[in-house]
């Protein structure tokens, strides 16, 4: 796990400001790569990596060259069937100088050129340049597992890992996108390819971008393409799934650095570790956090995994001091970014830290195998009503009576009955674009100065966040939202989430459930199989049940969450009003601060529930103080040294 950064000239040769500006780019990343630095440049191009060594430590140094030194490669992340490839390319004729994954990928761009991308497992962020034909070719995984940002500033094509290694540059345009603005409010983050800055994208997981002549190009050369088509009984689903699961843990168990796992109270990492077991007995390191809130907790249900297979296992309850942490987790981030969960994930990749370089953990097994309940058991409900709904043209009164429907956090979730009236007379895609956004648009639009009274549909967030569920080729409403959230939720929010608070600590973090072929088999399985309002997670739960202790199958879903209406009620409503409402706030150039007082009112009484919204303008603000001071990380005990490589 790495940080790369770059600059191409798009015509000509680069500014030397700009290539000079390389080290500076790279030194903002260090904090993804404490192990050292290297950087090259000639006459168009000046590439910068930040080096987390994890295989061949001594030999993997980038950038790296191929044999005559023509092709550059700097590269986030790892190739799993790196061994695979490598005999491939030398049964064609190449040679190797390294045992390092890395140099798999610049010999796989000579053999393939942009096909590269589809020889290889793992996740990955690269940048390969070809110095003879003056083009450079950027890619991301399939999933999004490591982030890739580029723009075109004075001339030049600039990537990073991170914002901040753009922002680095002398040409360096922090216009705001006020799209992105829409998209963080209504659904706590920015939706690919937009970001907070105007003139900076990101690349959208499954993509490779290429620069030749001037000319940039992207293409998608990966997508989930076959749904509902798995047959055989339980039994041999339930084989298939635990053999992918299994070869995609074993993959990841390779390292030359000490290696473990999180681990929470639920079945999709307490699988992971078990099949980490199986390899490694009883020398699997595991690491859990919660708070002391009950509802923000699952200790006890991870200890009991922990136990069962033995592992040195690291727990702790936070109390969070928040003036401490809010600063490093937002600035992180280098755009708003509101998911609460952010602040455990830190303090777990921070205590991981201390034992381990590489974790293991178990994201994506609610995305792909149906978890999602309260979410997708209302979809499901949805689909089956709106027939009934739509023969009696009964879609605006349905409408009608889910707006007047109570809204009160004090009414018991099984009565909450308005969202799913109002979505019948909806339909299916709105239905699952309104149920994705944490605040919901009539809120979120009044509050950054749109119309209220503005049709949701004719908004490009809208559109970018409904394509997935309208493309997706299943007749199953929970298996298309499954696929939406694959494509807008897991790569937005989740994996972003897990990179930037693991990387602030120089923690590398592996997914084996978004191993492209799990992916890819869970898909197939049809959503009936997988998912019913009784038992979500069916085929990850008929695993559990010869895997895992018997009480976790009994236990209520966490959510991996911080208690942050408890804090801005109670705890930090002094330290929210002095930031938001203070003299020098100036969230309110992006925000009605009216509205939010009213909100935060409401909120403190009891009356309304207003967590997210509260909490994002609150982290919107936090964003806005620190984004005209882009620093480097704090430092790193590791030595961290500099070497320039010039054509």
């Amino acid at each position: 796990m790495c940080g790369i950064c770059g600059v191409i000239s798009t015509d000509g040769d680069l500014n030397p400001a700009v290539r000079g500006a390389i080290q500076p780019m790279t030194r903002t990343l260090r904090h993804r790569g404490p192990d050292g630095a290297g950087c090259f440049t000639d006459a168009t191009a000046a590439l910068g990596h930040a080096r987390l060594a994890i295989i061949d430590r001594s030999g993997g140094g980038q950038p790296m060259p191929n044999e005559d030194r023509t092709c550059w490669v700097v590269f986030n992340g790892e190739i799993y069937n790196h061994h695979l490839v490598r005999a491939r390319l030398e049964d064609r004729g190449h040679r190797f100088q390294t045992t390092s994954d890395t140099e798999v990928i610049v010999h796989a761009y000579e053999e393939y050129g942009t096909a590269c991308v589809e020889h290889l497992e793992g996740m990955f962020a690269f940048a390969v340049y070809d110095s003879r034909r003056r083009e450079l070719l950027l890619a991301r995984d399939r999933l999004g597992k490591k982030p890739l940002f580029w723009a075109l500033l004075d001339g030049a094509l600039h990537f990073g890992s991170e914002i901040k290694a753009i922002a680095a540059s002398p040409a360096w345009n922090d216009a705001i996108e006020p799209l992105a603005l829409e998209s963080y409010l209504t659904l706590g983050y920015i939706v690919a390819p937009f970001t907070i800055y105007r003139h900076v994208k990101k690349l959208e997981p499954g993509h490779w971008l290429r620069m030749s002549n001037g000319r940039i190009e992207t293409r998608r050369y990966w997508d989930v393409e076959e749904f509902d088509t798995a047959g055989g009984d339980e039994t041999m689903l339930d084989r298939e799934v635990e053999a992918a699961i299994r070869a995609a843990v074993f993959e990841r168990l390779e390292s030359e650095v000490p290696l473990g796992a999180f681990l929470s109270g639920g079945l999709d990492s307490g699988l992971v570790v078990s099949f980490m077991s199986e390899a490694l007995g009883d020398r699997v390191q595991t690491t859990s956090v919660g708070f002391s809130d009950t509802a923000h907790n699952e200790l006890a249900a991870a200890a009991l995994t922990a136990h069962r297979f033995r592992t040195r296992h690291d727990e702790a309850v936070l109390e969070p001091q928040l003036s401490e942490v809010l600063d490093p987790i937002v600035r992180a981030f280098d755009e708003p970014f509101a998911d609460s969960s952010a602040i455990p994930t830190y303090y777990l990749s921070a205590i991981a830290r201390q034992h381990v370089t590489v974790a293991l953990s178990g994201d994506g097994g609610d995305e792909a195998f149906g978890g999602y309940d309260f979410r997708y058991g209302p979809h499901a409900l949805e689909a089956r009503m709106r027939p009934y709904v739509d023969a009696f043209r009964a879609g605006g009164a349905a409408s009608w009576l889910g707006r007047q429907w109570p809204r009160s956090p004090r009414i018991p979730h099984a009565l909450r009955a308005g969202s799913v009236l109002e979505n019948i007379g909806r339909d299916a895609a709105t239905g699952y674009y309104v149920d994705l956004c944490f605040m919901k648009p009539a809120q979120a639009q009044p509050l950054i100065g749109i119309d209220p009274a503005r049709d949701m549909r004719d908004g490009t967030i809208y559109d970018i966040v409904t394509a997935p569920y309208r493309r997706c080729t299943s007749d199953n409403p929970v298996q298309r939202a499954e696929y939406a959230d694959l494509k807008v939720y897991l790569s937005n929010d989740v994996l972003v989430k897990v990179d930037r608070m693991s990387m602030q600590h120089g923690l590398e973090v592996r997914c084996p459930l978004l191993d492209r072929r799990v992916i890819e088999l869970a898909f197939r399985i049809p959503a009936s199989r997988k998912f019913s309002m009784r038992e979500p997670k069916a085929r990850l739960r008929s695993l559990a049940r010869s895997r895992l202790p018997e009480e976790l199958l009994s236990l209520p879903k966490h959510g991996f969450s911080a208690p942050i209406g408890r804090w801005i009620r109670t705890t930090h409503a002094a330290a929210f009003r002095e930031d938001v409402f203070g003299p020098d706030a100036g969230v309110g150039a992006f925000v009605d601060l009216r509205r939010v007082r009213t909100m935060f009112e409401e909120h403190s009484t009891g009356a309304k529930d207003h967590s997210f919204a509260l909490w994002a303008v609150w982290m919107l603000e936090r964003w806005n103080r620190l984004r005209s001071r882009v620093q480097p990380q704090s430092e790193h005990k590791t030595a961290w040294a500099e070497a320039t490589v010039s054509a």
